[in-house]
């Protein structure tokens, strides 16, 4: 089987969703390391967000970027530890239709190298809901780097052989995304 890059590079549109209560768009090195790889690598950024550490906010965004047919991919950073806030695998994981086992495995294997047995309090890992692969990795930039280059680089890029997540995720269904923001009447408050 051969992992040489063939034909030409056919983008995705990817999402980046930064989880931190402490961290601003001015701090977020982790989100913007993400997005300077996957703009560097020819694909391109279909939207980035910087949200708190809340279940129902990322559970949110993510059924809403999940649906949207113009989003093949989203990366997450942060979230993914043990602390009492961290919440980014309780609040994605409900919306998976299947999960990537490996991805959270090859994740903590490389991660192992840079620091050793800490890698078993990652809980990174990645799914596919609605043909829309999902990547959740820990807030560092040193683990978005581990995770954009020893993975992620190669699984979006549809010339990496034997195989790799672009042929599926754009096989997105279209669906009618305006109609969540249709009102009904003119009672609503929102």
């Amino acid at each position: 089987m051969s992992s040489t890059p063939t034909g030409d590079l056919t983008p995705l549109n990817i999402a980046l969703l930064t989880v931190s209560d402490t961290r601003g768009p001015g701090e977020d090195t982790s989100g913007q390391y993400l997005e300077d790889q996957l703009l560097d690598a020819g694909h391109r950024l279909a939207a980035r967000r910087l949200l708190p550490d809340d279940i129902y906010l990322v559970r949110a965004l993510m059924a809403r970027w999940i649906a949207d047919p113009a989003i093949h991919a989203i990366i997450i950073t942060g979230g993914t530890g043990f602390h009492e806030r961290d919440s980014t695998p309780e609040a994605v994981a409900p919306l998976l239709d299947k999960t990537i086992d490996g991805f959270g495995e090859e994740f903590r294997r490389l991660s192992q190298q840079d620091i050793g047995t800490s890698t078993i309090q990652s809980r990174a890992f990645g799914g596919l809901a609605n043909h829309t692969v999902i990547f959740c990795l820990p807030g560092s930039t040193g683990a978005c780097r581990t995770g954009w280059e020893g993975i992620l680089s190669t699984q979006l890029d549809s010339r990496h052989g034997p195989c790799n997540f672009s042929a599926l995720v754009q096989r997105k269904p279209d669906r009618p995304l305006h109609r969540l923001d249709e009102k009904i009447g003119d009672r609503a408050q929102h």
